[in-house]
């Protein structure tokens, strides 16, 4: 017995994507709202019928990014901060590095 390894649970919801209507929840919860008040504030029914074409459009769109990839909107706003270029430091006390890049 004391030979045995301890084995603990990973529930899945620890490690599955939040999704929503099996889109990203955020961008789900976005366009819903955005179509709603489109339906709801414009009071037409060409305004309603936009609203929801821009759903499903919408909507589906979205399920196809998630299966491509389920926090692709995360990896994107984390990409768009990087910078081009990092220069190389030798310590923390070092100057700065002056790169000029050629074009």
């Amino acid at each position: 017995m004391a030979s045995e390894l301890r084995r603990v649970p990973i529930h899945a919801s620890l490690s599955r994507p939040d999704l929503l209507f099996g889109c990203e929840r955020q961008l789900a919860l976005l366009v819903s709202m955005t179509s709603l008040v489109l339906v709801v504030v414009a009071i037409t029914w060409l305004a309603a019928a936009l609203g929801v074409l821009i759903w499903f459009g919408a909507m589906a769109a979205l399920r196809s990014m998630a299966k491509a990839d389920p926090i692709l909107s995360k990896v994107y706003l984390r990409h768009i901060r990087y910078r081009n270029y990092y220069p190389a430091h030798a310590t923390i006390f070092s100057p700065p590095a002056r790169h000029v890049r050629n074009r």
